[in-house]
């Protein structure tokens, strides 16, 4: 193994930990040992200089996100560290064939759960689960979604444990957000590290915003090619409007908001300078609960009237598709495994994290006996938010946690705390590089064709010493995520 450079001569790996970039000795990891030690080659005074290009160049770009957890909702730089995380070829085709997997398994469970109901027949625990869930719609049975795709964007969360395992952590299928930062994070590669990117053999990402926009195209109703496809956003106030305007602008489509839309005789029409306009798909990134004052929340100022009378017409296609909580329903990931089994006759590719039910009796008991080793999230819930990080937490909260658990079990589930892979990360106080645990949201764009998985991904990094929580939305940061190619 490669001996570290000046960069990485002072870092060290967390012990036990699985680390992105450098081996438990803390030499460089030979498949990216040629374009780690061109990074490495920087002095620390240079790279600070790089570090603060990087952020400046957000700045400048508008590139933020808000921070509820800090002053509730205050716009900041969406934090980055300028070291990229990378993955092998070897790694990603692995992960890249258990995500398709997964996604076809999981568009599968939708189109049973809103028809007939196979699995929730043959096992009654999954049933009461998904029945007695807040995210079913009982109003959508039978409906048909256009294109025959729910699923049109997801971002499937990673972790990579000691052992260098991907694991899923979760699943997010209604409006995954972050693949802007994505493109934005690669952007900033190109313009500060480009000798080093390209001594890396990293995929492209740059096709995303086209592939996407062909995604939407090819679910609508009518013919592709004349069909009209917009953005809808909740508006300027929300914390990921960056990114819906950004998509919009980058896809060539319409970015617009409830009030720009009407429904007439079942079919969405755009309010425009000319006169109405047909809308043959709405790529929505309104949460559900706000998208048709009609079907859903009767207050809502941010959804269109009828729009849901008119994707239950087959008039317009809606991505993602409502109803598509009941998938990614944190009660529900316990049984991915069975449900790829069940749909597709074939074992998963992936692994999962081990994760007890609450919902089970016994599997409740177990979690309240030992709530100091647990990680205890609540099904839906989302961010970070309604978390008990057990080994992390104080024996009042500890209590506290267990106390709502008992009252409420079917919104929970606990896992054993996963050990989360570390990856270089820059340190500004120390001007040097420290591990920081990371996380790996990839995006997987799912049309009539199937599905196709960005080379690429989100990584996310807790900025805190000591951390696990990575959620851009309680303060963590993000990386330049590079896949290498194959070797020719």
């Amino acid at each position: 193994m490669a001996a570290p450079t000046t960069l990485f001569r002072e870092y060290r790996p967390l012990p036990g930990v699985h680390d992105e970039t450098v081996g438990p000795d803390g030499s460089l990891r030979p498949e990216f040992q040629r374009c780690m030690s061109a990074l490495g080659a920087c002095q620390p005074a240079e790279f600070a200089r790089h570090q603060g290009f990087a952020e400046l160049a957000l700045l400048n770009q508008g590139v933020t996100f808000s921070v509820y957890s800090d002053q509730r909702g205050t716009e900041k730089i969406f934090p980055f560290c300028l070291v990229p995380r990378v993955i092998s070829a070897r790694d990603w085709a692995r992960v890249e064939r258990g995500l398709r997997q997964r996604v076809l398994a999981l568009e599968a469970f939708l189109d049973d759960v809103y028809g007939e109901q196979r699995a929730l027949r043959e096992k009654p625990l999954l049933r009461e689960l998904v029945l007695g869930g807040k995210a079913f719609l009982p109003k959508l049975r039978g409906v048909l979604p256009p294109g025959g795709v729910r699923i049109h964007v997801s971002g499937i969360d990673l972790v990579r444990d000691p052992s260098g395992t991907f694991r899923v952590l979760e699943d997010n299928l209604r409006t995954p957000s972050g693949v802007s930062y994505v493109l934005e994070n690669r952007l900033l590669s190109k313009r500060v590290l480009p000798e080093v990117l390209d001594l890396a053999r990293a995929h492209g990402i740059d096709a995303y915003p086209e592939r996407l926009a062909a995604t939407l195209r090819s679910v609508s109703p009518e013919d592709p090619d004349a069909s009209s496809v917009v953005v809808l956003t909740p508006g300027p106030y929300n914390s990921a409007y960056f990114e819906h305007s950004f998509l919009a602008r980058t896809m060539g489509l319409e970015l617009v908001q409830a009030a720009d839309l009407f429904v007439k005789d079942d079919r969405v029409y755009a309010r425009t300078t000319r006169g109405p306009r047909r809308v043959h798909v709405v790529y929505r990134r309104t949460d559900e609960a706000f998208l048709d004052p009609e079907v859903f929340r009767p207050d809502s100022l941010l959804g269109v009237r009828g729009l849901m009378r008119a994707y239950a017409a087959g008039n317009v296609a809606l991505a993602n598709a409502p109803g598509n909580g009941v998938a990614d329903d944190k009660a529900v990931y316990p049984f991915v495994p069975e449900l790829i089994r069940f749909y597709l006759d074939e074992e998963p590719v992936l692994e999962q994290v081990p994760t007890f039910l609450c919902a089970r009796p016994a599997d409740c008991d177990h979690v309240l006996g030992h709530l100091a080793e647990m990680v205890v999230k609540v099904v839906d819930e989302a961010g970070g938010y309604g978390m008990l990080v057990g080994p992390q937490a104080s024996a009042a909260e500890r209590e506290e946690f267990g106390r709502r658990v008992a009252a409420e079990p079917r919104r929970y589930i606990a896992q054993p705390l996963v050990e989360l892979s570390t990856c270089p990360t820059w340190d500004a106080s120390t001007q040097r590089l420290v591990p920081r645990r990371v996380d790996l949201r990839p995006y997987v764009l799912n049309s009539r064709a199937g599905p196709w998985v960005l080379p690429g991904g989100l990584t996310r990094v807790a900025l805190v010493k000591g951390s696990y929580v990575v959620n851009s939305s309680q303060g963590g940061g993000s990386k330049d995520t590079w896949i290498q190619k194959e070797q020719v």
